[in-house]
C-alpha cells in the first residue's frame, strides 16, 4: 500500500476517533463560557453620581467640558466627543452645556453614549435632547471628515468664527 492510499483510511479512522478523545483534548474558553461561573470575579467600581454644577463661570464649564470630552475611558469617545465639543462647546447656550454636562457625565458606561450617539441603540428619553441629536447629527460625518484623533489644542487659541 502507497502512502496516497493510505491517507484517505487514516482521516477516516480520526474522524472516528475524534469523538471519543475530544473530552480529553485541553480546551481553550473565555471567561463566562461556562454555566457555573458565578461572576465573582468582575468588580464593578461604583462612580459617584453626577452633580450639576449651578453657580460655575460659563468659561469654567466650557473648559470643564472641553476637558472631559477629551479624557473618557474609551478611544472611540475621546475622538467623537472631543471633536464634537471643539465645533459645538463655543456656541451653546449654558442650558444646552447643562444637558451636554448631564449627557457625559451621568451615564455610568461611556459604550452607551457611543452607541447612542451612533443610534446603534434608542436614546432613553431623559438623555433624548436636542444636545443629543447635535451629537447624533456631528456622529453620522456627512462631510466625510477623517476623524483619526482628537484634535490638537491650538484651536482655544485662535479667534472665534
Amino acid at each position: 500500500m502507497d502512502l496516497a492510499s493510505g491517507i484517505p483510511s487514516l482521516c477516516n479512522s480520526l474522524e472516528m476517533l475524534l469523538p471519543l478523545l475530544w473530552p480529553l483534548i485541553p480546551q481553550r474558553g473565555y471567561r463566562g463560557d461556562s454555566p457555573t461561573d458565578s461572576g465573582k470575579d468582575v468588580l464593578e467600581i461604583p462612580l459617584p453620581p453626577w452633580q450639576e454644577h449651578p453657580d460655575e463661570p460659563l468659561d469654567t464649564k466650557r473648559a470643564r467640558l472641553l476637558y472631559e470630552s477629551r479624557k473618557r475611558g474609551m478611544l472611540e469617545n475621546c475622538i467623537l466627543l472631543s471633536l464634537f465639543a471643539k465645533e459645538n462647546l463655543a456656541r451653546m447656550s449654558e442650558e444646552q452645556l447643562n444637558r451636554y454636562d448631564r449627557l457625559i457625565n451621568e451615564p455610568s458606561n461611556d459604550w452607551d453614549i457611543y452607541y447612542w450617539a451612533t443610534e446603534a441603540k434608542p436614546t432613553p428619553a431623559e438623555f433624548d435632547t436636542d444636545v443629543m441629536a447635535m451629537l447624533r447629527e456631528f456622529a453620522k460625518n456627512r462631510n466625510r471628515e477623517q476623524r483619526l484623533r482628537q484634535p490638537d489644542l491650538e484651536y482655544l487659541f485662535e479667534a472665534p468664527r
